[in-house]
């Protein structure tokens, strides 16, 4: 677990960065001037897709250690990726960033207390002593908050060059992504076939559970569809790199922990371009 535990920092803070370059202050004010939009996509990947993750955690009777790395994935933050496939599918592009924005930059909090608060109701009792809530949100502020700012504050003095490349960075960020992913196959790749048959199914069930249901919560209460397919992806394409270097950080090198984020990385993708497929022209 060497790769995955000391790469996934610099990883994850290298996605953030080329996050920050893509940003600017109208991605969160935009808020302001779209509310219901916003609020729907919100709701559904703050309140929903973890309320979804537990029920089917009860549902298909879960063993906690792999029933806990489902919530963490659960409670992760969408990623570049749901940008970029938002535009695959025309969908709503500045609803999608702006929502991958403000949940990322949230997630400092909401990702220690949707963890926490299931470990206590799995029965979770082999967290490391020295890891609190607030010692996650701080490493998460270091990797998450940290490089989008800055991101911000490179692309503020240098707003034409870095605007002429945002295409190239968001790219840039799935490779790395990619990158990371086929490193930590290949160091467990004797246990790939174990994480599916441990993880593979809950993975599939939830990652296809939450796109339809998100879809058809936009389809009553969001604008139109450009913005249901952008709710629906933005809840279904997690940042599977903060999943795992959240639960390192917590669990240390337990495979198990690790095992769901690892069959949802995967699965996402697949059921992603299907899902764009399907939606590309429907209007």
């Amino acid at each position: 677990m060497d790769v995955v535990t000391k790469i996934a920092p610099i990883i994850l803070a290298l996605i953030m960065l080329g996050l920050g370059l893509g940003l600017k202050i109208e991605d969160f004010t935009r808020v302001l001037k779209t509310p219901k939009d916003f609020f729907v996509g919100f709701f559904s990947q703050l309140i929903i897709l973890p309320l979804v993750a537990y029920l089917l955690i009860i549902i298909l009777k879960t063993p906690p250690e792999i029933a806990i790395g489902v919530m963490i994935i659960a409670a992760a933050p969408g990623g570049v990726t749901s940008n970029i496939l938002t535009k695959f599918a025309n969908g709503d592009v500045a609803l999608s960033i702006t929502l991958t924005a403000i949940i990322s930059l949230i997630s400092i909090i909401t990702v220690p207390l949707i963890i926490f608060t299931s470990a206590d109701l799995f029965g979770i009792t082999n967290i490391s002593q020295n890891i609190s809530m607030t010692g996650i949100a701080l490493k998460m502020f270091l990797v998450v908050t940290v490089p989008v700012v800055l991101g911000m504050i490179i692309r503020k003095f240098a707003e034409n060059f870095v605007a002429s490349k945002t295409q190239i960075f968001n790219k840039l960020n799935i490779v790395l992504f990619i990158i990371f992913f086929i490193a930590a196959f290949y160091e467990e790749r004797e246990n790939f076939i174990s994480f599916f048959k441990q993880a593979g199914l809950i993975a599939l069930v939830l990652n296809i559970t939450m796109m339809i249901t998100a879809y058809y919560l936009a389809k009553s209460f969001a604008s139109g569809i450009k913005q249901m397919k952008c709710i629906a992806l933005e809840c279904g394409l997690q940042n599977g790199t903060l999943a795992i270097f959240v639960s390192t950080q917590i669990f240390g090198t337990d495979i198990l922990y690790i095992t769901p984020t690892a069959a949802y990385g995967l699965t996402m993708y697949i059921t992603g371009f299907i899902f764009v497929f399907l939606l590309k022209n429907k209007n």
